[in-house]
């Protein structure tokens, strides 16, 4: 009570001791920071009953973190660590986030450009690294902006850098002429962090150490763990089968979520690099619609969007600069974390938004591998029964399991599946382009041609339809 009384004493001589302008001013800020407070709680409930339904309906298991006006609103973790379902996730686990890491080497190589030691138009034969001569050819600019045209580092094949030197230095053709065309690819990262590891003499994790990770405190990231390292998660699938262990090239930053918002706030508040040279990451003059090493910039809403995959981990952030929101979802379980992001930011916005559905691909997906004919039944008593529980709007699903099929072999259990497909969704040309891909696996043109054209005829599939039939005309002409 006396602590009340002193405070309102303070109060009353602080208000007197102001001019009218002054404790008008002082009075609006009050009242909008009461009403940010309501606002924030009204968010807080919101997301909360999505990320919860979301949780229940197995559509997402990982960690969820968003800030509004620098201030963190919400944080949360669902689900487990691993397979097992024995350990709880925590805001301590550490996640694979995938291509998000490619951001730690480019900002890397614009931190050494800001100290002088290198220039984005040096072509990469400077640092004498063994190359054809194609890298007398290619600058870390169209590096940094996947427009290099260098030989192709599949994301599977090599199992370490040794191998991957191998491939790079073997190979005397180039994709595309530099600055030509995009393609994403981790050749350009590779080399990426091997120029970092020439200009300072230290590896390139030591260097992102040093220079990012101790500066930021970055206190629980950790280069390439192994499997059992502190707060380590694995990735697992529908079926609850721990995903491989990744045998690959070396230099991925494995983050906690506190982590990777430490980064992002860095890069928004420019602690590391200048403003400058963040934009000169941000917008990719060589593919403007296709994005780099932040991700893909949406200028027209002033929205950084980067999303990450590595077997079933997954992970992405909305980055929001003109309502300063950030947005970031960390999976370990190849969830819906794309179409979560984007909810929570219409949510945020006062847009419509619903709360996703559960997936008829996971509903179906085992009945489909053992029988496919009993799978289409249990989808159409589904359908009958619980319509509004299961995502039958979304053509998707289907075409995934279509595809999943026909990656296992059993084309003709993914033709079934892809006929339903273009039966439930007879507008949609991606549909009828499936199909037509899986009648031309088992070389059936003629039908193959006929599910091409009617993709056309509906809008066709960014040229892909075309290809196929001038292939197929090509095959029958011998």
């Amino acid at each position: 009570m006396k602590n009340l009384l002193f405070l309102l004493l303070l109060t009353v001589l602080f208000t007197n001791t102001l001019s009218a302008q002054e404790l008008n001013n002082f009075k609006e800020a009050k009242n909008r920071n009461q009403k940010s407070i309501k606002q924030n709680a009204v968010y807080i409930d919101r997301i909360d009953s999505l990320m919860a339904k979301s949780y229940e309906r197995g559509l997402f298991n990982g960690n969820v973190l968003i800030v509004k006006n620098d201030k963190i609103i919400y944080q949360k973790s669902y689900g487990f660590t691993d397979e097992t379902k024995q350990t709880a996730l925590n805001d301590k686990s550490i996640f694979n986030i995938g291509s998000i890491a490619k951001e730690f080497n480019a900002v890397a190589i614009m931190m050494l450009v800001e100290r002088g030691l290198l220039n984005l138009d040096d072509t990469i034969s400077k640092f004498n690294l063994g190359l054809p001569k194609w890298s007398e050819k290619v600058t870390i600019r169209q590096l940094i902006n996947y427009a290099s045209g260098i030989p192709r580092i599949d994301p599977i094949v090599p199992k370490n850098d040794e191998e991957a030197w191998k491939i790079l230095r073997n190979n005397d053709n180039l994709l595309f002429e530099p600055g030509t065309n995009y393609r994403y690819d981790n050749g350009n990262v590779f080399l990426q962090r091997r120029i970092i590891e020439k200009v300072t003499g230290v590896s390139f994790q030591e260097f992102v150490t040093k220079n990012i990770i101790k500066p930021l405190k970055m206190t629980n990231s950790v280069f390439d763990p192994k499997f059992g390292s502190k707060n380590r998660t694995s990735c697992y699938d529908f079926d609850n089968v721990r995903c491989p262990e990744m045998q690959f090239i070396s230099g991925w930053l494995w983050v906690d979520i506190n982590d990777l918002y430490k980064w992002i706030e860095a890069m928004n508040s420019n602690r590391l690099i200048s403003k400058e040279s963040f934009q000169t990451l941000l917008k990719n003059p060589y593919a403007i619609d296709e994005g780099g090493s932040l991700g893909r910039y949406l200028e027209k809403d002033e929205l950084q969007r980067h999303n990450g995959v590595s077997y079933k981990f997954e992970s992405i952030f909305l980055n929001d600069f003109k309502n300063n929101i950030t947005i970031i979802l960390l999976s370990n379980n190849l969830n819906r974390v794309w179409d979560l992001g984007y909810i929570i930011h219409n949510l945020m916005l006062g847009k419509d938004y619903e709360i996703p559905k559960k997936s008829i691909y996971q509903a179906i997906r085992k009945e489909s591998l053992n029988d496919v004919n009993k799978a289409i039944e249990t989808y159409y008593l589904l359908k009958e029964n619980s319509k509004n529980e299961y995502s039958f709007e979304n053509p998707g699903e289907l075409n995934k399991l279509g595809y999943e099929l026909l990656k296992l072999g059993k084309i003709n259990e993914s033709i079934t599946v892809f006929k339903l497909a273009t039966k439930e969704f007879s507008k949609d040309a991606n549909g009828f382009d499936s199909l037509g891909e899986a009648y031309f696996t088992i070389k059936q043109y003629d039908l193959a041609l006929d599910s091409y054209k009617k993709a056309i005829i509906l809008g066709g599939t960014n040229g892909n339809a075309e290809k196929m039939i001038e292939k197929i005309d090509k095959i029958k002409a011998k």
